[in-house]
């Protein structure tokens, strides 16, 4: 149906959606791929310049016409969708919208605009999950990630099983994929031409900078201290030196981070991760359970942090609280204010038992040695003019 006003836009929508088997995707996008040098197949990198989540159906509904339209089979019992975009679908997706190409504020109409000026074939296409299963395709991974990174989703929130198996291992020049494979067949004519480049780092990820755009208060020192798919609050600061943030990882609110946040690790507001300090994640020694640090909590220097912090705990530097580890527990009167169905009936715990307890203090005795856990007496709070 020819589109001229915004009824007939939504009639069109409303058509659309009552097809049989129809499904509204979860999260969508329009990604632009960077495919390997010598395999021009490959997808080594998506890039998306706007992700949707739980909102923008229609907008989502045309873009599926349109494949529908020049006979694109769409599996709408399956997970996700991936399909190259064809110039004629990006001028019926703009007839489509026509009643809006006019005004101001419709990011994917904004999208559509700037793809159709930039088109060519096969780079760009569109992405979308109808259910957050395993991850399919490399373009899905990076939709995930994206979600992750600009905080459409909470980190733990999608699905990622698999996605390390899907990226391709490539080395990253400026932010370009470069296949190993091809470095390697043209590795003479390279050197002796003056024209090999400059290899920045070799990983499956890009880093976070690559991709995303921090808050004005967020601070990344060092752009190799963030991967890509990592999620940083508004007032974090990432310091250079033995920082790292993994993906699906991060901070909730502002914290100064010097130390680890490894995979699946979520860090709480007001709190510091010390220089050396390390968070473990759900792939080292952690029985495979994600870490939670919970609000103004300061891990010391070159701590090791392999259990669930409640609010206002302390670690001191050097020590390592470990699931097996075996503390005495003093100051248990105090403790039972802050933690009312904890039972403190014991003098001994592992260091599990005391999973997601608040204002714990763990230290060791520097004459016995002895592991020790007891209140937290200091006030944990972040340098205001630093966030």
């Amino acid at each position: 149906m020819n589109v001229e006003t915004k009824e007939d836009f939504l009639l069109l929508i409303k058509q659309i959606e009552q097809k049989s088997g129809y499904k509204k995707p979860k999260a969508f996008g329009i990604a632009r791929r960077d495919f390997g040098q010598l395999n021009k197949d490959k997808v080594l990198q998506a890039t998306f310049a706007l992700v949707n989540y739980e909102q923008n159906y229609g907008s989502a509904a045309i873009i599926l016409e349109s494949f529908m339209q020049r006979g694109v089979e769409i599996d709408f019992k399956q997970s996700e969708f991936v399909q190259s975009l064809k110039l004629e679908d990006i001028l019926f997706i703009l007839s489509c919208f026509k009643p809006f190409l006019e005004e101001e504020g419709h990011q994917n109409i904004d999208l559509i605009k700037i793809i159709k000026d930039k088109f060519k074939e096969d780079e760009f296409a569109f992405v979308c999950l109808f259910e957050d299963e395993e991850p399919k395709s490399i373009e899905s991974v990076y939709l995930k990630l994206y979600l992750l990174s600009s905080k459409k989703v909470p980190l733990r929130g999608l699905n990622l099983n698999g996605a390390f198996g899907l990226l391709n291992n490539v080395a990253w020049s400026d932010n370009t994929p470069i296949e190993l494979e091809y470095l390697r067949v043209n590795e003479m004519r390279l050197k002796m031409s003056k024209q090999y480049p400059k290899i920045d780092f070799v990983d499956k990820f890009p880093r976070f900078l690559a991709h995303i755009i921090p808050e004005d208060n967020t601070r990344i020192l060092e752009s190799s201290k963030v991967r890509m798919g990592a999620s940083l609050a508004a007032g974090t600061t990432i310091m250079p030196g033995a920082s790292y943030v993994n993906f699906n990882a991060g901070t909730t609110g502002a914290c100064m981070v010097e130390g680890r946040i490894s995979s699946s690790a979520i860090v709480a507001e007001g709190s510091d991760i010390g220089g050396g300090a390390s968070i473990l994640g759900v792939l080292s020694g952690t029985s495979g359970n994600a870490i939670s640090i919970g609000k103004a909590c300061l891990l010391g220097a070159n701590s090791v942090t392999g259990i669930p912090l409640g609010d206002n705990c302390v670690v001191d530097a050097g020590i390592a609280v470990l699931e097996g580890t075996k503390f005495v527990l003093k100051d248990k009167e105090e403790l039972k204010k802050l933690n009312k169905d904890f039972d403190f009936s014991k003098e001994i715990y592992k260091g599990l038992e005391l999973k997601g307890l608040n204002g714990l203090h763990f230290r060791q005795d520097s004459l016995s040695g002895a592991m020790i856990v007891g209140l937290n007496k200091k006030a944990i709070k972040l340098n205001e003019t630093l966030h």
